[in-house]
């Protein structure tokens, strides 16, 4: 139990650091999993968890996977999907070759065994590709490109390397033709299988068999089925049969597709912290001492540098990626969870068959698997953006719904360069942003082809500000899980009681609850304006609320930092020195300003003619 708990809570400690300190998470996880394992021997779940350590691995595995397999909706890859297929194909089979070439010549392993752990390290996936594209924020085509060969290619660098060791043993006269012909039926079998299960489980939901909150529970409880059995019949086709599976869910048009991802993310993003404290906790003094052998540093080092960029650049030859994505996507391929438990399957299975060298592989993949880790989870965001394929920006707000306000808060965003972009499903709501030259964008916020149309990474704030308080809660609410309830705003209600409405359905209410949509498009029509306010040692907060005219309506502060922070009706606003607020302010504020200087410019004229 103590064990159980230790391995949740440093899973989930480090999520949350790396999440706090902007660093990979994956790299936090192996290094808490390192100091309690080997380093400090505080546990051992391999000893602990005895016969259900690897069952429990295995079918974790199978959930991250089938949970990132429900994101690959072919429309997300239309335009570019010759280097995607070019990539999963081609790609991993020069990946393959040049692998078993490094391993041989890099690493001495034999040939036999050379092929085999070839083929595994063409695999990449999602548990460790997903964490990182989160944090880097990449433009969308590489991002898609990455997520596609991590998921896709998964599986089939397993069956590779089952291919690689079924061909060795029919080499040395331990296996006939006909395993070749099972190997492949039970491939075929696992791809049917998975294929059935996705469709006859979207069927059902679509025909409303299923009720709501039997559905993610029964989808687990498939998943894991469909898993078993196909891994059942031949070991290692389990993984290619959640693929199909969850694919082939994610194409259907589903429509509670999306609280099927959210539920089966917060148990991947619960299973993967788990795994990897448990992986590099079960190592021993002895494997990590091994990875320091020079034939394993020139193996990772020809792996990082030559066999990835070359696999990539050749297989891309006659597609449409420019140079920089072709050497972001070169770069990155950091190995992971798969990688490390099949490897486990394969060693001892092939010093079960005679090879010796086989021993070899725990502290090789874990090697390999740790360096590309750190290598590429420190990198990844800072080459994106190097190459011009992330954003250097500060974080942009999306503005959803087109009316006067909101076209005037996205033009004194835009003045503080701030990224911006207003949404709205009318044309002609969105004229005065065209006129602005805002960013803007004609679609519907909550419909799927959006995801596929416009590139929503770099905006980490939402302002929800339509006429309509029931649409506003509900796009709340449905970005919750990707931006966080935090960072999600909508103007106040106009309607019912606010405290009963915002408790349970929305996010943060905007500049107070007497402000709403309605009422901040009047007084635009009036003549209220945006009025942007320095803070100095001069001139303070408490003497701007002095100076201010009544009805001023207190908007966000643009910290000296950088950071933006708007104003709600539960926020204590504390503007600092060097801070910027920007205020909502009544014509008569304008008025004022040209009295003052008009009377400033008559004292001095005065003054020059007495002189």
């Amino acid at each position: 139990m103590f064990d159980l708990m230790l391995i949740i809570f440093l899973g989930v400690i480090s999520q949350w650091i790396a999440w706090r300190l902007q660093l990979p998470a994956i790299v936090l996880m192996s290094i808490a999993g390192l100091l309690a394992g080997p380093l400090l021997g505080i546990i051992s779940p391999a000893t602990s968890f005895g016969d259900l350590f690897n069952p429990f691995i295995s079918l974790a595995v199978a959930i991250i996977l089938f949970e990132g397999s429900l994101n690959l909706n072919f429309k997300e890859i239309r335009g570019f999907s010759k280097p995607v297929g070019r990539i999963v194909s081609i790609g991993a089979l020069i990946a393959w070759i040049a692998g078993s070439l490094a391993a041989h010549y890099m690493a001495g392993l034999s040939w036999a065994v050379a092929f085999v752990i070839g083929g595994l390290f063409i695999v990449t996936g999602p548990t460790v590709i997903l964490p990182m594209l989160r944090q880097a924020k990449l433009n969308a085509r590489p991002a898609a490109i990455l997520k596609w060969e991590g998921i896709v290619v998964d599986p089939f660098g397993a069956l590779l390397a089952l291919f690689a060791f079924q061909f060795v043993l029919f080499a040395i006269g331990d296996e006939t033709a006909a395993a070749f012909g099972l190997f492949f039926l039970a491939s075929l079998f696992a791809v049917i299988l998975g294929v059935g299960a996705g469709f006859g489980m979207g069927r059902m939901f679509e025909k409303g068999q299923v009720p709501e909150f039997l559905k993610s529970p029964m989808v687990f409880g498939v998943v894991l089925l469909t898993f078993v059995v196909s891994d059942m019949i031949m070991h290692e086709t389990g993984l290619l049969a959640v693929t199909a599976m969850g694919m082939t869910m994610a194409n259907m048009n589903i429509t509670s597709i999306n609280d099927m991802r959210h539920f089966k993310e917060n148990i991947s993003v619960l299973l993967i912290s788990s795994i990897f404290v448990m992986l590099t906790a079960s190592l021993s003094l002895d494997v990590l001492l091994e990875i320091f052998n020079w034939r394993i540093i020139a193996f990772v080092l020809t792996t990082l540098f030559i066999v990835r960029p070359l696999s990539i650049w050749l297989s891309t030859i006659g597609t449409d990626l420019s140079w920089q994505e072709k050497t972001l996507i070169g770069w990155i391929a950091p190995r992971g969870i798969v990688a490390l438990t099949v490897s486990g399957y394969f060693a001892s299975t092939l010093l079960d068959a005679g090879f010796e060298d086989a021993e070899l592989l725990t502290a090789l993949t874990f090697a390999l698997v740790f360096s590309t880790v750190v290598a590429h989870g420190f990198t990844i965001g800072w080459l994106g953006r190097k190459l011009g394929l992330a954003s250097s920006e500060a974080p942009g707000v999306l503005i959803v719904g087109g009316s006067r306000f909101t076209i005037s808060l996205g033009k004194v965003l835009k003045e503080m360069n701030q990224k911006v972009l207003i949404m709205d499903p009318s044309w002609g709501r969105l004229q005065q942003a065209r006129q602005a030259e805002l960013p803007n964008f004609t679609g519907e916020i909550l419909s799927e082809h959006t995801d596929y149309e416009v590139d929503l990474t770099p905006y980490e704030m939402m302002v929800v500000a339509t006429e309509t308080d029931s649409y506003n809660a509900l796009v709340v609410n449905n970005y919750v899980p990707e931006m966080g309830r935090l960072n999600l705003y909508q103007t106040a209600i106009h309607t019912g009681d606010p405290a009963d409405f915002h408790a349970s359905l929305s996010g943060r209410t905007l500049f107070g609850n007497d402000w709403n949509i309605h009422e901040l498009d009047w007084k635009a029509e009036q003549g209220y304006a945006m009025r942007k306010t320095q803070i100095t040692g001069q001139f303070t907060y408490e003497e701007f609320k002095e100076r201010s005219i009544e009805g001023t309506i207190p908007l966000f502060i643009k910290r000296a930092q950088g950071k933006l922070e708007f104003i709600t009706a539960d926020s204590e606003i504390e503007p600092k020195e060097g801070d910027t607020l920007v205020s909502f302010s009544p014509p008569e504020h304008q008025e004022i300003r040209v009295q003052g200087k008009l009377e400033s410019n008559r004292n001095r004229i005065e003054s020059q003619s007495k002189e």
